[in-house]
């Protein structure tokens, strides 16, 4: 079992910018507790997303001695994958494609044909300087826009990331409308129909609903999940208002009621779950 801690994902709605010492502080008690992966920033306009501005002096910052957790950004454009790709601290590049025309043109301003003609030369830039391509299947639950909606869609759009080459996908629901009955499917499906590349779980979604999600993709194979701790975060390009993250400590929890081995240290998250920085507040 795999979890990636998602501290972007979790601030970048915020308004008030978090001082960058701040924001380094926060994601090196998260390197103690050995997440797999931990999506640090974005290299992404600051127009769009001025919280992610100073993501360069971050990564540049951490702590990473002694430290098997691989870091991840954000990516949008071939610019930002230059950038990315200069750091040596950087593993994963994660790109956001979506199922939706409308929202991928809200988070990219190109259309999905587009954006795939661009995964294509993020993949080639990636593969020339030792790093992964990760995409975020963004919708692919569903979406507020009225567009048709459907798994087989979704395998389209990942048969033509297969032909890229693509290894890894997030199937991520921006907008908290996965559900067991759409969460279940889709995961049986891409899983079987691709076998070979590896599926995570990003999902938005209230507390409440959260466990059924977590299930509901964890016993149709699914291995590898998103999450952020006090479940806080959200897309800024989305129209709905934002729907938080799944809580890092009640997947934790989830996982460890199951017995599934999890390689994290369950001091060191409990330390953060009790002393939550005041700006997620």
């Amino acid at each position: 079992m795999k979890i990636t801690e998602c501290p972007r994902d979790a601030i970048q709605g915020i308004v008030d910018f978090i001082p960058t010492k701040d924001k380094i502080e926060y994601i090196n008690r998260l390197l103690k507790v050995g997440f797999d992966v931990i999506d640090v920033g974005s290299f992404v306009s600051p127009h769009k997303v001025p919280q992610m501005k100073d993501t360069d002096e971050v990564i540049s910052s951490l702590n990473l001695d002694r430290n098997d957790s691989k870091l991840s950004v954000i990516i949008a454009n071939l610019r930002g994958a230059n950038k990315a790709c200069s750091f040596q601290q950087i593993s994963y590049l994660g790109f956001p494609l979506s199922i939706s025309e409308e929202f991928q043109k809200r988070n990219t301003n190109m259309d999905i044909n587009s954006a795939l003609e661009l995964v294509q030369e993020i993949q080639n830039k990636t593969i020339q300087n030792n790093k992964k391509l990760m995409v975020y299947l963004s919708m692919a639950f569903g979406n507020p826009y009225g567009e048709h909606w459907h798994p087989d869609l979704v395998c389209n759009i990942v048969e033509k990331l297969n032909q890229i080459g693509i290894e890894k996908v997030s199937l991520s629901d921006t907008i908290g409308v996965s559900c067991p009955e759409n969460i279940s499917p889709l995961f049986k499906l891409a899983i079987k129909e691709f076998s070979k590349m590896d599926f995570a779980a990003h999902f938005h979604s209230s507390v409440k609903d959260a466990k059924e999600k977590i299930d509901a993709a964890f016993l149709s194979g699914c291995i590898n999940f998103d999450s952020a701790i006090g479940g806080f975060g959200g897309c800024p390009m989305a129209k709905d208002e934002l729907v938080g993250n799944i809580p890092t400590e009640l997947l934790v929890d989830y996982f460890k009621f199951n017995d599934v081995e999890l390689r994290i240290d369950f001091s060191a998250l409990d330390n953060i779950v009790k002393n939550i920085p005041k700006y997620f507040t």
